[in-house]
């Protein structure tokens, strides 16, 4: 049987997630976009070591920051992990909550063409003459429904997306999902529920301990590695806006609003695109606690 649990940031899934892998005697995939990369601990939120040690983890720190990855890379590695998991266990649980990667985990993506390398030139090259505004612009007009999911003005996706609309004429979107969104019967969808207006609490209070358990010296840090600052790894809210402030742009207290802003929008798009999905089984996270949460999974199971 394959879980899915998936909320939107702060919403309390890591400790959840254990307890019930814990119970199940399974592992975890993480499905975070940003979690699999090498050295983006604090500002990804990772797991910490006493919770990899708990239960084994698939996803985490396994990609350098120079790699591009995608969601399509992600479900070919995830099925990997899933088959060596089943082997051993009856259940397999994923914990996430990027759209694109639980979109192409639930119903693989259609067939996607290949990159155009002269599209691709061409586009980078309107970049560096550009910046990115216009075509993030652009990719708005053709193509709305993949905008809204998208984390910021992400280079790699806006240039890919582009791409497969110039190949085809079609949305980038298009290609994720058939008509209806369904999981199979050997998939089951937990989400994590709770009043938005407390999602905002989590989330204020959480960027302002990545603060504290030091995300401006780890980005500091990576980019004294000679790691490029327009890395796709690092356009990543909480990244970004350190990396703007360690260039001067703002203040640091203006940095950490602007983390907890772009957090909160990204919260906000993660739940619009859940409320579509009609095959969620919400759990209220606010009135239960987890040993409560896990029975009530347990139950559904």
């Amino acid at each position: 049987m394959r879980i899915i649990l998936l909320g939107p940031t702060a919403s309390g899934k890591t400790e959840l997630s254990l307890q019930l892998a814990e119970e199940l005697g399974t592992s975890i995939i993480s499905v975070d976009s940003r979690q699999c990369y090498k050295y983006l601990d604090i500002g990804t939120a990772k797991p910490s070591q006493e919770e990899l040690a708990r239960v084994p983890h698939f996803n985490i720190s396994n990609l350098e920051l120079e790699v591009e990855d995608s969601a399509v890379k992600f479900l070919e590695r995830a099925s990997v992990w899933e088959k060596q998991t089943l082997q051993e266990s009856d259940h397999v649980l994923f914990v996430g909550g990027s759209t694109l990667h639980l979109t192409a985990l639930i119903q693989p993506f259609q067939d996607i063409p290949d990159s155009n390398p002269e599209n691709i030139k061409a586009l980078n090259a309107q970049i560096d003459a550009e910046g990115i505004e216009p075509l993030f612009r652009k990719l708005k007009e053709v193509d709305l429904e993949y905008t809204s999911r998208m984390d910021g003005m992400n280079r790699q996706r806006i240039i890919r997306a582009l791409d497969v609309w110039m190949q085809t004429g079609k949305p980038f979107s298009s290609f994720h999902q058939a008509e209806e969104l369904r999981p199979n019967a050997e998939t089951m969808v937990f989400g994590l529920r709770r009043p938005r207006e407390l999602v905002y609490d989590r989330i204020n209070r959480r960027v302002d301990l990545m603060i504290e358990a030091g995300l401006v010296e780890e980005t500091e840090v990576i980019l004294k590695q000679g790691h490029s600052k327009n890395l796709q790894s690092l356009q990543t809210v909480g990244y970004r806006e350190v990396i703007s402030f360690l260039e001067g742009d703002f203040t640091r207290e203006e940095m950490i609003e602007k983390i907890k802003t772009n957090t909160r929008r990204y919260a906000k798009r993660q739940l619009t695109w859940f409320r579509r999905w009609d095959f969620i089984h919400w759990l209220d996270a606010e009135r239960n606690s987890n040993d409560e949460l896990k029975t009530q999974m347990m139950d559904h199971l």
